[in-house]
């Protein structure tokens, strides 16, 4: 389908016309990395689709579904929609601090009836939205250095101390991450980023000794120095490298992980999930593994160089930087080359939350490439 038939009327609005522009080697790599999720939520069960395998498989059914109906939607929908998402966001993050539940030690969850969601999930969609819509009205000047910076840093800002005071690092860190990275794709000065890592440096070593809560300082310390408490604080990482070791290059196999197995492995079926793949396939399974996390954020980069309009462009870059974070993070943590701040592995681990947060994201990130020719007015009003 030609650039030209695109744009013609009623061509580009046919149903059968926009299916054909999902890119399906995109949605082939989502359902690769599930159904591997699928496999070894089932392994790790002792064989058995209860409780976690059928569950998420399901879930990622339905999520699927629902990525490729917002796929469907005209960007111009979630350009319109970008600041009252981000405001309903931070509104109910408010409510959670005055009237959220409480569950082990953490305020983060609002309970409507029998359900109850988090927030700060809304907020990984809101933030991202709310940055393209500021930068897709915002000169190359005001987006490299200017005193207008301060509206982008305010968006980040305030979902990220109130998500932070919950307390939720993980999260807060996925959406302050995020957001200094699309600051960073709009062209930030270089000289601005060197300040704030040196601000960041040299504040954060304060806020670990003062700002932090013990568990969250004691996740610091275990980190640096795991083996010094191995059946304490620095359980999970130890047990965590043991599976990585114990996989060598080929693994034990499928089902045969003793340390998921025999119960040794901590959170086997969410944070550590990706050290039970890599001790029943090995190296080779891993990095197979993580070849395909890597083509699914390089398909969305490219779909977001191909936006015509520049919130398409910073929208799926920002989605695509909040998925490649949780891999990274959720990678570093398993490894022992970050603390275990409570980040899972988009659709290998289970969990429901994260995966519609994620499957929501790139829902926008395939309408880019659908409607990748349409043309968004400018400026950085309401409506």
């Amino acid at each position: 389908m030609t650039a030209s038939a695109l744009t013609r009327p009623g061509e580009r609005d046919r149903i059968s016309t926009k299916i054909s522009e999902i890119d399906w080697r995109f949605v082939a790599l989502l359902c690769a990395v599930a159904g591997a999720g699928t496999a070894m939520l089932y392994s790790v069960a002792g064989g058995s689709w209860e409780p976690w395998a059928i569950k998420h498989i399901i879930r990622f059914a339905l999520c699927l579904a629902l990525m490729l109906g917002l796929s469907m939607i005209d960007p111009r929908y979630w350009f319109r929609a970008a600041w009252p998402v981000y405001a309903v966001g931070l509104i109910l993050l408010v409510a959670v601090e005055a009237v959220g539940d409480v569950r082990l030690g953490a305020q983060r969850w609002l309970s409507v009836g029998p359900f109850s969601f988090q927030p700060s999930e809304i907020m990984k969609i809101g933030v991202v939205l709310a940055l393209a819509r500021w930068y897709h009205g915002a000169s190359a000047q005001d987006a490299r250095f200017s005193w207008k910076l301060i509206f982008p840093v305010m968006i980040i800002g305030a979902p990220f101390l109130l998500v932070a005071h919950q307390p939720d690092l993980g999260t807060a860190m996925l959406i302050g991450l995020t957001g200094a990275a699309m600051m960073f794709m709009a062209g930030l000065d270089w000289k601005v980023i060197a300040a704030a890592a040196v601000a960041a440096v040299v504040g954060g070593v304060p806020y670990i000794m003062f700002g932090m809560h013990d568990y969250q300082r004691n996740r610091i310390l275990t980190f640096l120095n795991p083996e010094g408490d191995p059946s304490g604080n620095g359980y999970h990482i130890v047990q965590s490298k043991i599976a990585l070791g114990s996989g060598g290059l080929l693994g034990k196999g499928f089902g045969l992980g003793s340390q998921s197995q025999l119960e040794f492995l901590p959170e086997k079926q969410t944070d550590f999930i990706f050290a039970a793949v890599s001790e029943e396939f090995g190296f080779v399974g891993s990095i197979t593994l993580l070849l395909c996390y890597a083509g699914i954020i390089l398909i969305a980069l490219r779909i977001a160089s191909l936006s015509h309009s520049h919130f398409g462009r910073m929208a799926s870059a920002g989605v695509t930087s909040t998925f490649a974070l949780y891999v990274l993070i959720n990678g570093a943590m398993v490894m022992g080359l970050a603390p275990v701040v409570g980040v899972p592995m988009p659709l290998l681990s289970y969990g429901g939350t994260v995966m519609v947060t994620v499957m929501i994201g790139f829902g926008l990130v395939m309408a880019t490439r659908v409607h990748r020719y349409a043309e968004l007015p400018k400026g950085h009003g309401i409506f």
